[in-house]
């Protein structure tokens, strides 16, 4: 056995054995029908099959011969050369046995067919341990390729990610310094829960989990709510929709928040006036499907506009939903000049893989 390919050589020398079992078992069967319909019961059967014995083993070398030929990888015809040169070996092998074990002695015409046969026996274990072989390096081939996709999948994520955090640490910390100039108080208070943000967002990152549950996604947001409404006061009006089962569902971790920063930007930072946040969640128990919703009352946009824009975060989680869900996970935004902004996620609870 190869010692680099044990799992197909295991497997393949158990359908080899097994399958030479079964023929001589059926051999052994027909020649004891023959010797009953001649009127004797053959009790020498045992021994007729144990003279096949040779020809198994002689068939069981193509087994590494094929390895030998898979790892070197010759040109196709000298594969086939090799093989040509075995096949009339072994068919000259099985003449020279009948010859030794019962002395038969014939001219070459009337070993003819006999030996087309042990050729042809020849040719098709070749071409079976071949295709094997084959299919087994297909499958490796493609669990490599389904590997580094999923390396690449993993390392997008990441860079996506990475992108996302600085830019919500300075949109925060932008906040934090123009609120310092007008409440020290309240500044010191901000940074407060900017740590306690910071701690969620690092806590994601050191353990490598993109992941986290809707609750910890609703708290993370409700710190930066309550962050910028130190800076916005009543300017901030927030309306909460959730559904209590969404709870524990998981979701991409910072996947929320950067949708109520847009809000706050789009729409209410620009304006004296008092602004509208809705964030709603619901959980599709019969699909399997997580929505999260985010609008605001705010001047909305041009949707040909929006999509020729170079937003960041949308755009970012866009693409980590591409990514992880394939089509099953959408981001769909309604807008429209006037009528606000709206962005509803939907997510996979059981992601595609």
């Amino acid at each position: 056995m190869e010692s680099n390919d044990p799992i197909p050589t295991l497997h393949m020398w158990s359908i080899y054995v097994c399958s030479w079992v079964a023929f001589l078992l059926l051999l052994g069967a027909a020649l004891q029908v023959d010797a009953l319909l001649q009127g004797r019961f053959d009790t020498n059967i045992a021994a007729a099959i144990l003279k096949s014995t040779p020809h198994a083993i002689f068939l069981a070398l193509l087994w590494p011969l094929s390895g030998y030929l898979d790892r070197r990888r010759p040109a196709a015809w000298t594969v086939v050369l090799i093989h040509a040169s075995g096949a009339i070996l072994y068919g000259l092998m099985c003449y020279l046995l009948l010859r030794f074990l019962i002395g038969v002695r014939q001219p070459l015409a009337w070993i003819f067919w006999p030996l087309l046969y042990a050729m042809m026996t020849y040719c098709v274990i070749a071409a079976t341990f071949h295709i094997v072989r084959m299919s087994h390096a297909q499958r490796r081939q493609a669990a490599a390729a389904q590997l580094a996709h999923h390396l690449l999948v993993t390392s997008e994520m990441s860079a996506l990610r990475n992108k996302l955090n600085p830019h919500f640490l300075f949109n925060t910390l932008h906040s934090i310094i123009a609120l310092t100039r007008k409440n020290p108080e309240a500044a010191e208070t901000a940074l407060f829960q900017c740590s306690d943000m910071l701690r969620y967002v690092l806590d994601t990152e050191k353990n490598g989990v993109d992941f986290v549950t809707l609750d910890d996604e609703l708290q993370f947001v409700r710190d930066y709510l309550e962050l910028e409404s130190l800076r916005l006061g009543s300017r901030l009006q927030v309306e909460w929709e959730l559904d209590e089962k969404a709870g524990p569902c998981p979701l991409p971790a910072l996947s929320l928040q950067p949708l109520v920063e847009n809000s706050i930007k789009h729409a209410i930072n620009p304006h004296c006036r008092p602004g509208r946040i809705l964030i709603r969640t619901g959980l599709d128990e019969r699909t399997g499907t997580l929505t999260l919703t985010v609008g605001d009352d705010g001047p909305g946009a041009d949707p040909d506009a929006f999509k020729t824009s170079g937003g960041l975060g949308i755009r970012t989680l866009e693409r980590r939903l591409e990514l992880e869900h394939g089509v099953r996970g959408t981001l769909t935004v309604h807008t429209a000049p006037g009528a606000g902004f709206m962005v509803e996620m939907s997510i996979p609870l059981a992601a595609d893989k």
